[in-house]
């Protein structure tokens, strides 16, 4: 393989720049890093597929050159034009709501972060907020705090079912008698 040390320079220039602008709070700086990550990602499809050739036609002869990668290539080239549409869309409503072009971190969402809590400790919201109605549940939890959910519910479903044996025997005498 034969690749030119100037594509291959120019490509992790692409690629450091583009990540280094992803990694801006600004959303046009971040549309501006994914555009050159992807044209860098263009670019090492392009080097590693090999030397130029002549176009597949069939009947022809000598070296041909590969189409899979430039198939690769254009399905990059409208992938990243679509996100690229979607990032614009999202930045002219940043912009037409807020005048604003930075991302800012919420206050809520860093005092959560930094508390660490769980699914069992998260507060009452009050309003119907949510999808899952009155009561906000964090996102992710850990393995712990659902199967220390799991054990309680299991309690509350033994005890719950006891009581309404013992129910129906203080009621009828015979707990299976309808």
């Amino acid at each position: 393989m034969n690749a030119s040390l100037a594509l291959v320079a120019i490509m992790a220039v692409l690629f450091a720049v583009g990540v280094y602008l992803l990694l801006e709070r600004s959303m046009t700086r971040v549309l501006l890093g994914f555009l050159l990550v992807g044209n860098a990602t263009n670019l090492l499809i392009l080097i590693a597929s090999g030397p130029a050739g002549a176009a597949p036609f069939f009947g022809e002869e000598g070296a041909m050159a590969d189409p899979l990668p430039q198939a690769f290539v254009l399905t990059s080239i409208v992938i990243t034009f679509g996100i690229s549409a979607f990032l614009m869309a999202l930045i002219y409503r940043s912009w037409r709501l807020a005048h604003a072009d930075d991302v800012q971190d919420d206050a809520e969402d860093v005092a959560v972060g930094r508390r660490g809590a769980s699914v069992a400790a998260e507060r009452e919201v009050e309003g119907d907020d949510t999808e899952f109605g009155t009561r906000a549940t964090a996102a992710v939890s850990t393995a712990l705090d659902l199967d220390e959910q799991e054990r309680l519910q299991d309690q509350e479903s033994i005890t719950e079912q006891l009581r309404l044996r013992e129910l129906m025997e203080d009621r009828d005498g015979d707990p299976w008698a309808r």
